[in-house]
């Protein structure tokens, strides 16, 4: 491709040189417009309400890195889930190997079994 395009413009100076017919020098088709678009001027579907909903700081699909919470009664691990339960896993401490899974429902918050970590259930919904 760019060797066509070398070749076209070695000509187009070449037909320059031997006539006096003035001849328009090639341009790229992003040169005459206002220049390379950007993302948000390109994204379509999903990816535009993504980008839209992050401008006015939302988080859509959980892209973000979550906020920390304290785990106590008073500031528990918000968990969302666009179901009324939701199936967590909680690593007790951090060299621990094993994981202890148990049910969170929806409505007050609920101690981990384990390390009595508190876990508060949030209906999500979905942007699309």
């Amino acid at each position: 491709m760019a060797g066509r395009l070398l070749l076209l413009r070695a000509c187009t100076t070449t037909l320059q040189l031997r006539s006096n017919v003035v001849v328009r020098p090639l341009q790229r088709a992003m040169a005459t417009a206002k220049g390379i678009p950007t993302d948000d001027e390109q994204a379509t579907g999903l990816e535009r309400r993504a980008l839209q909903a992050l401008k006015v700081g939302k988080d859509p699909y959980s892209m973000l890195k979550p906020k920390e919470y304290a785990g106590t009664k008073e500031d528990p691990h918000i968990v969302p889930s666009i179901g009324t339960k939701r199936l967590v896993g909680c690593i007790c401490e951090e060299d621990n190997t094993a994981i202890v899974w148990f049910w969170v429902h929806e409505g007050n918050s609920q101690r981990c079994p384990s390390c009595g970590s508190h876990y508060q259930l949030v209906h999500h919904e979905l942007p699309h």
